[in-house]
């Protein structure tokens, strides 16, 4: 699917995010990189519609984001639904962790995101046919 043109600035401050991941970004990249979660394809810090995401699946329009305590605030939470919104209604399933929980539950995390997949897409990890 062919996606809107990015802008050079967008572009910029994603390579610039690609090389300053948070702790918690980087413990997810290193479970989800080089397929290494059920074979699955991610790539990082994405612009997409606008917005620069964390990590996204794109095979499964699956966007992962990872939330530090900016995100607590009552105005980031307002600015995170309508980003969340936007991104949902071009056909794009979001799905947030905090740092927190990424730190100290990557396999948690990994098995949510599985099932987040599995329920969108029934028989998404089948390894033989039918099965």
């Amino acid at each position: 699917m062919p996606h809107a043109p990015v802008p050079p600035k967008n572009r910029d401050n994603a390579r610039s995010m690609r090389k300053a991941m948070t702790e918690a970004e980087l413990k997810f990249w290193n479970a989800a990189r080089a397929h290494r979660l059920m074979g699955l394809g991610f790539r990082r810090q994405v612009p997409i519609a606008g917005y620069i995401v964390d990590f996204v699946c794109p095979v499964h329009r699956l966007i992962v984001e990872i939330d530090g305590s900016q995100h607590g605030d009552d105005r980031a939470q307002v600015s995170d639904a309508v980003r969340t919104r936007r991104l949902e209604a071009d056909g794009w399933t979001v799905v947030r962790f905090w740092n927190d929980n990424v730190l100290k539950d990557i396999d948690g995390v990994c098995s949510h995101i599985l099932a987040v997949i599995e329920e969108r897409s029934p028989g998404a990890f089948c390894r033989t046919p039918g099965g």
